[in-house]
């Protein structure tokens, strides 16, 4: 590391440097003393740049306070971190990377929180150190980072600060770019920004400070720039990063103060600029309208991101399915390729045989128990440090030799042991208690029996336990070993049983402690055998999927290896070992309980919890017991370093050997050099640290021999880490900044043949300048991953193969999963491993190299302990990459955001990669291995199943997609000749269809006679007085109320009476119904039409929600005309009450009468209408997308309708029908108001209102009255499926039978909703509802019912069509269940009279049978017209009167505005015709166009919903080319962040379209209308006007 330094400093000067660091951090001296013992130490070392203040050559530090520091009660140094991956070369490479980026400014919008979620909760307890096992990603800074530095950037030239010696020496970054390059920010960004090193970082200092603070060119100032740490509330609300007016502190403490000002300048030189964004101006939006929301603000930052240039255009395709072009990434001719020639396998030294070398590890254990039982064997330290128990050979023998003898006779009977030899036993033991672990370890091997270590569970739902519980059941395990303290930890049951864990097999817990142990008869004694092909042992291994795999090691396999380390590591006899590793697998398995053993050592085994609580132990130890050997890994060095005090006595010249574990993490050299500088002085020997490699597979693949004094040490390899990605092996590249640093692992291992093969299919030898997979050939490997045959002969029976395809040996060969090469002198490289590798877009990362290029990004403020997990998970055909981060428990929002910007750009620059999601998790709360680590693949399946809980979320697919479909290109129109060829080449009918037809029908229909429902209605009071129409039933299914006949005729008579006295209302009126779902609306629609007005009916507002209910009545009483408001006395007074006066001004309510008490006089005479063209009443409803259209009704229209639905639904006066529907208009009011006058039969009616009270109301009426038709609408349905979900046993039980319903029709003006009919059909199955009763109408404005399916006629059908077709306005039918299925239902039978055919919505010419397109309809019950104040006529005629382009151009059509199609079906119809199916695929305003396709809001929601437990409901709009989807979040509101990624994937995967915000709010804020269809519009407005109050917005980038 010191030839990298400006002036090299001799060793002992770092090491003093380091405890002055820590003196000032534990707040030992004084500023003033450390800076004066500071600069006496470097004063030689560094000459003072004339003209430079000397106190700005340092850097200089304020003292910790004692409060910060109180929060930890442990002494540590201020600034560690994850020691692991930290890397100097790195960390400058980092700094250069972002100091690039400054100058592409990149706004990013910052994510809108709740204030709720803001409020983190601060970590009082301090949690001890974490360790980290291998390339799982995680690490340990645990800096206690309240030291606030001040920074001074030097002059041009000089060097501005020393790199500190020892751990400290860089770990504080360069921030000089710190002020936000990412975030919009001025400089007005409150965070203490560490630089550490050259002038030159002093000067982009300046270049930054030059770049926020707006100074002319000519005035070269030197910027003297203070930062004060702000200790800012966490709970306040977030900053709105859109208008960063400076929130933090005063400006002036926060601002920049330029030391000098310009010569003849007046006072400050830099006057701050804020940009406006939302807060004063307002704002063109995307649509022309002027927003002054904070919202949209946003957006239009996220819009000017997006508009920056993309990565170069891709030019190749592959298809996918056979139409969806995906782009895919070509290779491209300029990459670096393996130019090098083919490689050779690497041969090992020859196993030499020493003579006294036993014949298994048992025979040896049986040799030192018998010649020297009381040598050591093992021992253990409690958490105070102190030995806890000595193992002597002898014991361990003497134990073993018992635990044999009660495993394969006390267990079970005598007939029927429990356990055989060759069985397989789990070894659950703590950490703690090496020596009970080995002596079941031992004592299985004397018995034959095959030990499976694993952790111990600690829970029921560890991380993990579940798996490892999988492979239990799959070795057949049934007995598992414990120590007496773990047997007691377990988790119990009340009855004191040990649980069955999740997913384990049930094992009988066994105690091989002496004193639960019989003696064995004397006569017994352990069969000893040579080692031979029986496994020995098998160590679980955790794979990438979270997977957990049994490695079998055969006796042979083990002998042997302890043989080739014995070698490696020149072991004898008696030597001391100290091993910090986990002895139960791996390395700390192999050196620590086998070879030791083999060679009769000593091992000192320092447990976890010790190291938790004294860091420094294992160094302390092998001084005390002059170790020649210690076992570590580069945490546990790291810590070491961390927690070096002046340590007098420590004297690590005894060590012959470090072997460190994980030197095949290439982030591991950093450790080792930091270990070496600090401990040089300490006698400890350069040549002594020896890294090795390993795998569970090969066991150890290769290790570093301890050197000769003076010998040369290894020389390092500096790979370019683009080159490493395209899996090429070239020396550093010209920039410098991505590189990664290799130290060698040592060569072969003894007695085995290694060669390097092709990652990517047929296992081919590798070029010399190529990486690739390492495989060993040799006896001591693993020989098979237990009862997986396919996988073992992928792994372990591997045969490499040369150029011209011939294998290279005749012996099988074991795949590694280590990334690397065989390097000069045979050294090996290892970059890398299998499982960390992730190929995005063609490209190899390795997951720990990004963890470390995070981690150089103002570490120690921010992650905390260097946690941090990477992992890809595959959208949209290729791998994306997803950081997850622990974050310090006092980060800000803006720290977080900042950080997270800038980790973007890290990676960006040096990896050439974008992340797909960047998210922070609260500290502590990533799932842990049991020895403290990362668990990878947990954190991967809880961020998949939306279960991670991050406080912070940064997508950006914008950037990472780069392989979506191209837009679509709208084709130059064709003409009317070509359709028309086109479709009769194809053999594709035009799409038209019709009803039957009603001129020809023959029935008795007496109501035809009258042109007008007034004289029905009196014909039938005259000819069946009696006959009831009307039932209303109230919330307990008793009769309301009911009609017949005459009674309706008289109270329409007294109504009419009462118009004309007190209304003076002349013919042709307008009238508002006020009235609440009932008769009352009904004799008041008759009286209307007998006093020759034109009755409105409207909903009457909500009395709980009269705000917002009130002005839509208020608006449809103006808009229609009413000269006078018809309702009951109650909503008379609701009408005139404080909360109405609140809403809207009374006052100019037309006259207001109510109908309770009617005068019982008749009116002088009924009118009469002349003309049945003239209206008979208008149709208010609000559309969708939020518009109020009023359609007008004649009586033509309305008798037509009648007589249509009659038809259809062969309505008789016998029949009774249940209406379950909202009355207030399209065909709800027509079959409430209408229908029965018409066709005579009886109407139960049932308010939807009264289903909340009772929802079983509506389908017990069905069964009590024997209906046989009912209508009902979605949301009834919804009501139904969900309230009564789990009631159908007790329905059934209450008698409701369901058998006799013919028609079960949902009322829609909507694609039908196949998903809520089906299961409200398998639901009520079992109370005799048939499938094919359930079926769906569709209406719209211009005609209120298009389709509804009869009694007749054939079922209504389903297709499944491909939705990528369906964007394209083509349909194509595909099987069920095949990807990109839609499946949609008929929409009910085209009514009779009524004609289909579907047109393009452009060009107004007729389709194909294939193609989607507008339905147009023509029908005598079309309505007349628009109703509208402005009488805006091209609408009108557009919408009621338009004709085709070509072919039929005669006939007048009206146009539906929704999309859908027609098939011909096989089915029948009653005239004995081929049935034509109309299917209704969704609005044409509601329809989005994104990237030239068409899209359907509904199929992007159906997605959404699916994705999650906790959503539930969705809702999606554009807004300038953005996709924003709403959910509704059912949880707690630390689920909202879960759902952004699951979300943005989904909407990829299955839509190919990039999501640009995703708003999480809570239930009920999507406004849905009283059909129960979303108003996607008036969310959008209130979204844009900031009126939703969401819980979380993400800007996607």
């Amino acid at each position: 590391m010191a030839d990298r330094d400006p002036v090299p400093l001799p060793a002992e000067v770092r090491a003093k440097l380091a405890e002055l660091e820590l003196e000032l951090s534990e707040g030992d001296i004084t500023q003033k003393g450390y800076e004066k013992k500071r600069s006496k130490l470097i004063g030689a070392y560094f000459p003072q740049t004339p003209g430079m203040d000397p106190s700005m050559g340092q850097e200089r530090r304020t003292p910790v306070t004692p409060s910060s520091s109180s929060r930890y009660n442990r002494r540590r140094s201020s600034g560690s971190r994850d020691e692991r991956y930290r890397s100097d070369v790195h960390t400058e490479a980092v700094q250069a990377a972002l100091a690039k980026h400054k100058e592409r400014k990149m706004a990013v919008p910052m994510p809108s929180k709740r204030r709720s979620l803001v409020v983190q909760t601060s970590m009082d307890a301090y949690t001890p150190p974490d360790t980290s096992s291998g390339s799982e990603g995680e690490g340990q800074g645990d800096g206690d980072e309240d030291v606030g530095d001040e920074e001074d950037g030097g002059g041009g030239g000089g060097t501005s600060s020393s790199r500190e010696g020892s751990i400290s020496m860089e770990h504080w970054i360069s921030r000089a770019v710190h002020s936000s390059t990412t975030t919009s920010s001025t400089a007005s960004s409150s965070s203490s920004t560490r630089s550490g090193g050259s002038g030159a970082a002093a000067g982009r200092l300046a270049d930054v400070l030059a770049q926020h603070v707006h100074i002319s060119a000519q005035q070269h100032l030197r910027h003297h720039r203070h930062h004060h740490r702000h200790k800012t509330e966490n709970h306040s609300a977030p900053p709105d990063v859109t208008g960063y007016t400076n929130n933090t502190a005063n400006t002036a403490a926060d601002g920049i103060q330029v030391e000098r000002a310009p010569p003849g300048g007046g006072g400050s030189a830099a006057q701050r600029q804020t940009p406006k964004y939302g807060n004063a101006e307002l704002m063109e939006t995307g649509d022309g309208v002027p927003v002054s929301s904070r919202v949209s603000a946003k957006i239009q930052q996220l819009v000017n991101t997006l508009k920056r240039p993309k990565r170069p255009p891709l030019r190749e395709f592959f298809v996918d399915d056979f139409e969806e072009l995906l782009e895919v990434q070509q290779p491209d001719p300029n990459l670096p390729k393996a130019e090098g020639a083919q490689m050779a396998a690497m041969h090992g030294e020859q196993l030499g045989v020493v003579t006294n070398w036993p014949p298994s590890l048992e025979a040896a254990l049986q040799r030192w128990g018998a010649i020297s039982p009381k040598a050591p064997c093992l021992t253990t330290m409690d958490t105070n440090g102190k030995p806890l128990y000595v193992l002597t050979y002898g014991k361990l023998w003497s134990r073993s030799v018992k635990v044999a003898y009660n495993l394969l006779h006390k267990l079970g009977t005598k007939q029927e042991p429990l356990v055989r030899p060759g069985d397989r036993v789990a070894l659950v033991f703590p950490n703690n208690d090496p020596g009970a672990f080995m002596t079941a370890f031992y004592g299985c091997l004397l018995a034959e029996v095959v030990p499976v270590p694993i952790e111990v569970p600690l829970t029921r739902k560890d991380a993990g336990s579940q798996q490892i519980g999988f492979l239990l059941g799959s070795c057949g395990v049934t007995v598992a070993l414990t120590s007496d303290a773990c047997h007691k930890g377990l988790p119990k049951t009340p009855t004191g049983e040990i649980p069955q864990f999740k997913g384990w097999p049930k094992v009988l817990w066994f105690v091989p402690e002496s004193k639960h142990l019989s003696k064995p008869p004397r006569d017994w004694f352990p069969q000893i055998k040579d080692a031979n092909q029986d496994t020995a042992y098998i160590e679980y291994k955790t794979c990438k999927d979270g997977g957990v795999l049994g490695v079998t090691v055969t006796r042979t396999a083990m002998l042997t290896h302890c043989q080739a380390l014995t070698q490696s590591c020149s072991y004898t006899e008696a030597e001391t070992i100290v091993n910090v590793l986990d002895f139960k697998k791996d390395v700390g398995l192999w050196h620590a309980v086998l070879t030791s053993v083999m060679n009769m050592m000593h091992v000192i085994s320092i447990p976890y919890a010790l190291m938790k609580v004294n860091p420094l132990s294992w160094i302390q130890k092998v001084c005390q017991f002059k170790a020649k050997v210690a076992c570590v890994k580069s945490r546990d060095m790291h810590w070491a370093l961390v927690a070096h005090r002046d340590q007098r006595d420590v004297n690590l010249s005894s060590l012959r050997m470090l072997v460190v574990a994980d030197g095949s993490n290439p982030w591991s050299i950093s450790s080792c050099d930091a270990f070496l500088n600090v401990f040089q002085t300490k006698g400890l020997r350069p040549e002594v640290v020896c890294p090795c490699a390993s795998s569970p597979e090969a066991l150890t693949v290769a290790i570093r021999r301890p050197l000769e004094e003076g010998a040369t040490p290894p020389s390092r390899g500096v790979l370019s880490m683009p080159g490493l990605s395209h899996g090429v092996i070239r020396v550093d590249s010209e920039e410098k900044l991505s590189v990664l640093t290799l130290q060698d692992v040592g060569s072969v291992m003894p007695g085995a043949l290694m060669c390097v093969v092709k990652v990517e299919g047929v296992p081919q030898l590798c070029k010399t300048d190529e990486i690739g997979e390492m495989c060993v050939c040799t006896v001591a490997t693993g020989t098979s991953y237990y009862g997986l045959a396919g996988m073992t002969k992928n792994t372990f029976e591997v045969f490499p193969v040369s150029n011209n395809g011939t294998p290279i040996s005749e012996f099988p060969f074991t795949r590694t999963g280590l990334l690397g090469f065989i390097g000069p002198a045979g050294l090996i490289f290892v970059a890398g491993k299998m499982d960390g590798l992730m190929v995005v877009g063609g490209r190899r990362h390795n997951a720990d190299d990004i963890v470390a290029t995070a981690l150089a990004v103002e570490p120690m403020k921010f992650v905390y302990r260097g946690r941090i997990a990477v992992f890809s998970i595959t959208v949209l055909h290729d791998e994306r990459i997803v950081v997850v981060a622990e974050q310090r428990p006092d980060s800000t929002e803006e720290d977080s955001f900042q950080w997270m910007s800038r980790v973007l750009q890290a990676i960006d620059s040096i990896h050439q990669v974008g992340v797909y999601c960047l998210a922070l998790v609260p500290s502590n709360t990533l799932p842990k291995t049991p020895l403290g680590g990362i668990h990878l693949s947990e954190a991967k399946q809880l961020f998949l199943e939306g279960a991670l809980h991050p406080c912070n979320v940064l997508m950006c697919p914008h950037t990472c997609v780069t392989n979506l479909p191209k837009p679509r290109q709208k084709q130059p129109e064709i003409g009317p000749a070509s359709v028309m060829v086109g479709n009769l080449v194809s053999g594709k009918r035009i799409a038209q269809a019709s009803g039957r037809d009603l001129g020809q029908i023959e029935d008795n229909d007496q109501a035809r006679k009258f042109l007008f429902l007034s004289e029905v209605l009196q014909w039938r009071a005259q000819t069946t007085p009696d006959h009831i129409l009307y039932t209303l039933l109230n919330s307990r299914g008793a009769i309301a109320s009911s009609l017949t006949c005459v009674q309706l005729h008289k109270r329409a008579e007294k109504i009419a009476a009462v118009l004309s006295e007190r209304g003076h209302l002349q013919d042709g009126d307008h009238v508002a119904l006020v009235y609440p779902p009932g008769i009352d609306l009904i004799a008041a629609f008759y009286g209307c039409l007998y006093a020759g007005c034109v009755p409105i009916t409207v909903r009457p507002p909500h009395p709980q929600n009269i705000a917002t209910t009130l002005p839509t009545v208020k608006m449809i009483v103006e808009v229609s005309r009413s000269v006078c408001v018809m309702t009951t006395q109650l909503i008379c007074k609701l009408l005139r009450s404080k909360e109405a006066l609140a809403a809207v001004d009374i006052r100019t309510w037309p006259p207001v009468i109510d109908t309770d008490d009617l005068p019982k006089k008749k009116p002088p005479l009924l009118y009469k209408p002349s003309n049945p063209d003239t209206l008979a009443y208008l149709d208010f409803s609000v559309s969708t997308t939020g518009m109020l259209a009023g359609v007008k009704m004649s009586h033509t229209a309305t008798s037509a309708f009648c007589r249509s639905i009659k038809l259809q639904c062969e309505l008789y006066p016998s029949r009774e029908v249940a209406i379950c529907l909202d009355p207030y208009c399209g065909l709800g009011f027509v079959l409430w108001c209408l229908c029965s006058v018409y066709s005579g039969h009886q109407s139960i009616l049932i308010p939807p209102s009264e289903l909340e009270v009772n929802p079983a109301l509506w389908l017990s009426a069905v069964s009590q009255y024997k209906v046989r038709d009912t209508f009902c609408s979605y949301s009834v349905m919804e009501l139904c499926t969900k309230g009564l979900g789990l009631q159908t046993d007790s329905l059934k039980s209450r008698g409701v039978d369901l058998s006799r319903v013919r028609t079960c029709v949902v009322v829609a003006e909507e694609r039908p909703r196949i998903a809520l009919t089906q299961s409200f059909s398998k639901l009520f199955k079992d109370l005799g509802l048939h499938p094919r009763a359930v079926s769906t109408s569709f209406g719209c404005r211009v005609n209120l019912a298009i389709c509804l399916q009869g009694t007749s006629g054939p079922d209504p059908t389903t297709v499944f069509v491909d939705m990528r077709a369906l964007r394209h306005d083509r349909v194509r039918l595909v099987e069920r269940g095949s990807p990109h299925s839609l499946p949609l239902m008929e929409s009910g039978k085209i009514l009779p009279g009524v004609r289909i055919i579907i047109a393009n919505p452009e060009t107004k010419g007729p389709m194909g049978e294939s193609h989607l397109g507008e339905i147009w309809v023509h029908s005598g019950h079309n309505a007349s017209g628009y109703f509208t104040v402005y009488g805006d006529e091209v609408l009108q005629s557009d919408h009621f009167s338009s004709r085709l382009s070509f072919g039929d151009t005669q006939t007048v059509w009206a146009r539906t505005g929704y999309l859908g199609f027609l098939r011909r079906t096989e089915l029948t119809d009653a005239s004995g015709e081929r049935h034509d199916a109309l299917y209704v695929v969704g609005a044409l305003e509601e329809a989005m166009e994104l990237r030239g396709m068409r899209y359907h809001p509904i199929d992007i929601e159906t997605s959404v919903i699916r994705t999650h437990k906790s959503i539930t409901e969705c809702a999606v709009f554009t807004w300038t080319n953005l996709l924003v989807v709403v959910v509704e979040l059912d949880g707690s509101e630390h689920e909202a962040l879960d759902l952004v990624p699951l979300v943005t994937n989904v909407v990829l995967e299955e839509h190919y379209l990039i999501v640009g915000v995703v708003v999480v709010v809570d239930i009920g804020i999507i406004p849905i209308n009283s059909r129960g269809e979303k108003q996607r519009m008036h969310l959008r407005d209130g979204f844009l006007a900031d009126q939703l109050d969401p819980i979380y917005v993400a800007y996607n980038m």
